[in-house]
Parts: structure tokens; C-alpha cells; sequence
């Protein structure tokens, strides 16, 4: 499996110093909108045959991360939402488990007692999610009492403001700190909060950073906010995944977060990946759905190719 050293030894001079980072940053090619907005809407419309359909579902219920992160969690909802991770739909136990299931900190050794002996996985956010706004001392605490408790996967936020204001070694450091304490004990997603990063040119630069930092995934939202993954923000964090293996040799995966609800969506960004990066990615260690809904219309679709019959929502768990 590839390692992020080559990847350091790769841009150890564009780390360097914060004007060596804004060149690099700055000489990324721009990113046509027209054309990456074309592109994403064309291969939404491929149509593919019942059995890769049913592949597809198997595959994309894989690769979700179970989600909630509200105020309102309490221990008896992330048990049940664990259980429903491991067996997604009990009337039916060729069903695949899900990723893992992403809790806050604070719930972390609930869920990785639920989960326990599945080989489903438990994700925290951390690093004052969903805001960033927080100085680094508490964001690596924050990350620390996350796996100490037993995450496998972190989920990190990066400050959208500094990153905005051109602070780039700032949201570099942030990153590779956390990278550091995360260690080999948990894999380390970053996210960017697409929605607020205003244009695309600032999504493939925020990509690169994040890749550079030591991001093992790049996730593009936090589900917060009015918009999160899109066909077209997705594209072009592919892309840039795909760049940074062919330059560096190291393979970094994607989440899509926030906003896919249906099969169809699912099985759109199913294709983009497929079409960009190829079979490489085509696994939950690369690619992540993040979504709490999505999974109940997964199950529906999956129960209606192997009756014929449109089950409806009443015969999945609520979550």
C-alpha cells in the first residue's frame, strides 16, 4: 500500500516557506467551470444493466460512513446506528456492511463497542468540527481524546478562513500536525467545506494542499452547509487525486459528503470515479460516501431488484 513519504520528499521544496507554497498553489492550472460542469453533468447520464446495478448497489453501501452528528445523539442512538451499519438490512444477510460509522468525539467508545469484531470501522470528527475555528493546541486534543477512545479514521476540518485569506502555511501546518498525531493508530480525512471555498481554482488548491499535508483522504464537506458534494466539486477533487498519484506515486481517496440521498446519485458519482480514476478507487479503503439517508434508499432499491417488488421506506430502519 503506498506511503506518504514520497510524497514529502516530492514537495519538500514547495513546503519550504509560505511564498514557495502560494507559487505552487497560484501555478495549479485553472479550472474551466464550463468544461468541468459539462463533463460531470455527461457522465451523470450514463445508464448501465440491472447486474452492474445491483453491483453497484452492493458497492456503494460499502463505502459509506453511517453518519450522525447532532446534539441531540445520545448513546442509544449511535448503538442503533452502529447496528444498522453491521447489518444493514436483516432480512437479508448477504447485505454488505457499511465502512464505518461517524460519530463526534464523545461518542467514539460507544460506537467502537457496537462495532466490535465486524470489521466496520468508527470515524470522529474532530478539530472543532464543523467551524475550524479553534487554535491548534485544542485541535490536536481534540484529535488525541478521539482515538484514544478508538477511532480508526479522523475526520478533520481545515479553517476556511485562513485558507480564504491566503494563509497557507498556517492551514498546511494544521494539517501536517494533525497527520502527526494521528500516526499509523488512524487514517486522516480533510475537509475542505467546498460550499464555502467560492470558486473551483480554490478546490483544486485546497486538494493539492491537503494531498501535500498528508491527507489519506479529501473529503469535500461537512454536510453543514447550504452546498456540499456535487458531480462537479467531486470531478475535480478526483482529478486532482489522480495527479498527485501519477507525480508522486502515493494514492489518496475521496469522500463526497452532504446531499446524496438516492441510488441514483450514488451510482452517478459511482461513474465519475470509475471514469477518472479507474478500479484503483473503486473500494471503501479509497472512496467514502458520507451520508445518514442515502443508505435506506440503497437497502429499497436493493429489495426491489431481488423481488421485483418496491418494498417502500416503511421496511428499512429509521435511523
Amino acid at each position: 500500500m503506498p506511503t506518504t513519504a514520497p510524497a514529502a520528499l516530492a514537495f519538500a521544496d514547495v513546503t519550504a516557506s509560505d511564498g514557495a507554497l502560494r507559487r505552487f498553489l497560484h501555478g495549479l492550472p485553472g479550472v474551466d467551470a464550463v468544461g468541468l460542469e459539462a463533463r460531470a453533468a455527461s457522465l451523470g447520464t450514463r445508464s448501465i444493466k440491472t447486474t452492474a446495478k445491483a453491483y453497484a448497489i452492493d458497492l456503494a453501501i460499502s463505502m459509506i460512513d453511517l453518519t450522525t452528528l447532532e446534539g441531540a445523539d445520545t448513546p442509544g442512538k449511535v448503538r442503533a446506528l452502529a447496528a444498522k451499519a453491521v447489518n444493514p438490512d436483516p432480512t437479508d444477510r448477504t447485505t454488505p456492511k457499511t465502512a464505518a460509522v461517524c460519530v463526534y468525539p464523545d461518542m467514539v467508545a460507544t460506537a467502537k463497542a457496537a462495532v466490535a469484531g465486524s470489521g466496520v470501522k468508527v470515524a470522529s470528527v474532530a478539530t472543532a468540527f464543523p467551524a475550524g475555528r479553534a487554535a491548534l493546541p485544542v485541535k490536536l486534543a481534540d484529535t488525541a481524546d478521539a482515538i484514544a477512545a478508538g477511532a480508526d479514521e479522523i475526520d478533520m476540518v481545515i479553517d476556511r478562513g485562513a485558507f480564504l485569506a491566503g494563509r497557507y502555511m498556517e492551514v498546511y501546518e494544521q494539517i501536517a500536525a494533525i497527520k502527526a498525531e494521528c500516526g499509523d493508530r488512524a487514517r486522516l480525512k480533510v475537509i475542505f467545506e467546498t460550499g464555502e471555498l467560492s470558486t473551483y481554482d480554490n478546490i483544486r488548491r485546497a486538494s493539492w494542499l491537503g494531498m501535500m499535508a498528508g491527507a489519506d483522504f479529501i473529503k469535500t464537506s461537512t454536510g453543514k452547509v447550504a452546498v456540499n458534494a456535487t458531480p462537479a466539486n467531486t470531478l475535480l477533487m478526483l482529478e486532482a487525486v489522480r495527479d498527485f498519484r501519477a507525480q508522486t506515486g502515493v494514492q489518496i481517496g475521496v469522500k463526497p459528503a452532504g446531499g446524496i440521498r438516492n441510488t441514483k446519485e450514488a451510482i452517478k458519482f459511482l461513474v465519475l470515479v470509475n471514469e477518472t480514476v479507474g478500479e484503483d478507487w473503486l473500494d471503501n479503503h479509497w472512496f467514502r460516501f458520507g451520508a445518514s439517508s442515502l443508505l435506506n434508499d440503497l437497502l429499497m432499491q436493493r429489495q426491489k431488484l431481488a423481488t421485483g417488488r418496491y418494498s417502500g421506506p416503511d421496511y428499512v430502519t429509521v435511523d
